[in-house]
């Protein structure tokens, strides 16, 4: 039972640290590197963007209960993250990719060890958010 009181205190900065990484590294892509977002690529983002807002607000005021408000966005985040991942890398789910608007949201910008690509940065993102926050509801019951 000893994880219960670091979480209770650093699981807010944690989740900030995750989202603050995923939006710098979104921005990274599209303004440095000049990598054009696709429609799902936007709501990830919609998703994440506000999450760094949320979780430095619930971390400076030391508030726990905002796992209420953070798990849905992050596990929506990441539903939408893995259906974006496996759009890229299966065939089962490309015919929508053309759909997705002017840049195909099967576009692997990045393919570093032949698995990681942006989407799966955003997944890895939400999910560990998810991880994190489900483990502060889960210390708080107690």
């Amino acid at each position: 039972m000893r994880w219960k009181p670091f979480i209770r205190e650093n699981a807010m900065h944690l989740s900030w640290m995750v989202a603050l990484t995923a939006t710098l590294g979104s921005l990274y892509f599209s303004e440095i590197m000049h990598y054009e977002p696709c429609r799902l690529c936007w709501f990830q983002r919609i998703l994440m963007y506000p999450l760094v807002i949320i979780l430095a607000i619930a971390a400076v005021r030391k508030e726990r209960h905002l796992y209420h408000y953070v798990l849905p966005m992050s596990i929506w985040g990441g539903g939408i993250s893995l259906y974006h991942y496996l759009m890229q890398k299966t065939e089962l789910f490309k015919s929508g990719a053309t759909a997705c608007g002017l840049v195909p949201c099967d576009v692997d910008y990045i393919d570093w060890l032949g698995f990681i690509t942006i989407p799966f940065l955003a997944l890895i993102a939400f999910a560990l958010i998810t991880i994190i926050q489900l483990l502060l509801w889960a210390a708080d019951r107690d």
